[in-house]
């Protein structure tokens, strides 16, 4: 459930809630006073705009399908402190990469977890962090931020769990062709988020990056295929140029969840290897770019 914005203004409300500051409301507009805060303290990456009687903070947090954080502030009627939330954005994101109507006792753990290792509130759904001054507004901007990107992460629980027995069948593969490879590497792109890869393969002719699009669910099939594209689309400086790697999806076909829209996306930004065709994707491997 996410956070209404009638509970967002009784949290702001709540006496016995609010951390006591010392900064100075002056004749600022309150809506207006996060702005200015995050404008002084945080880099120019971290955007904000009024949105009604809050204000949004576009971060530079992505989801892992490539989507933008977005964040909530607003100081409280008296000016000495306020409130950053997501609004339920991240739980909400988490919740439609499953089918299942109810996130198990694990994956409610594991948020619980986040909350506690980043320092924020987790509230009907929604993570939120108290401030009492400009700087404590900055610090929890990315606390919140943070959360929300590793609670989206959790997603790669689901994920992991579906392409881990053709991993396996992948790297039985590569290694009865003696081909050399490495698993689950982690690769920093430009936004300076680190992806997992499924494999980076060296053959003498060329070296790979491959990703395995897995999945029995047609309706996680275009989540899957956003994903890896956002994951091609921040890592495209290793995958450009001279002695660049070749990006290459491995589609388990399987499975018939694939559309044609999924299929052309993927390829838009790799080269496309179907898991029925393992010959192909093997001297895809193997052919110099």
């Amino acid at each position: 459930m996410s956070l209404t914005r009638v509970e967002f203004e009784a949290i702001l409300a709540d006496e016995g809630k609010r951390i006591a500051g010392d900064t100075q409301v002056g004749s600022a507009t309150p809506a207006l006073m996060p702005c200015a805060a995050i404008a002084q303290h945080l880099p120019e990456l971290f955007q904000c705009a009024p949105a009604g009687e809050r204000v949004r903070v576009r971060t530079p947090f992505l989801y892992p399908d490539g989507g933008v954080v977005d964040l909530f502030a607003r100081f409280n009627a008296t000016g000495d402190g306020g409130v950053v939330s997501d609004l339920g954005e991240a739980a909400a994101w988490l919740r439609m990469q499953t089918a299942a109507m109810r996130r198990s006792d694990k994956q409610n753990f594991l948020i619980d977890d986040v909350a506690r290792t980043v320092g924020v509130e987790r509230f009907k759904g929604a993570l939120m962090a108290r401030f009492d001054s400009g700087a404590t507004l900055a610090q929890a901007v990315q606390r919140v931020g943070l959360a929300a990107v590793r609670v989206s992460d959790i997603w790669f629980t689901f994920r992991t769990r579906a392409v881990e027995s053709i991993n396996d069948e992948v790297a039985d593969a590569l290694t009865e062709r003696e081909i050399l490879f490495t698993k689950s590497e982690r690769h920093v792109g430009r936004s300076g988020r680190a992806w997992p890869v499924d494999f980076h393969v060296v053959t003498p002719g060329q070296s790979s990056l491959v990703m395995v699009a897995a999945t029995g669910n047609r309706s996680a099939a275009q989540r899957v295929s956003e994903h890896i594209v956002a994951t091609w689309y921040d890592l495209n400086h290793l995958t450009v140029g001279p002695g660049s790697a070749r990006a290459v999806t491995l589609v388990d076909d399987t499975s018939d969840v694939w559309s044609e829209e999924n299929l052309n996306l993927m390829n838009s930004l790799s080269t496309l290897a179907r898991w029925s065709n393992i010959d192909k994707f093997i001297q895809t491997l193997r052919n110099v770019a």
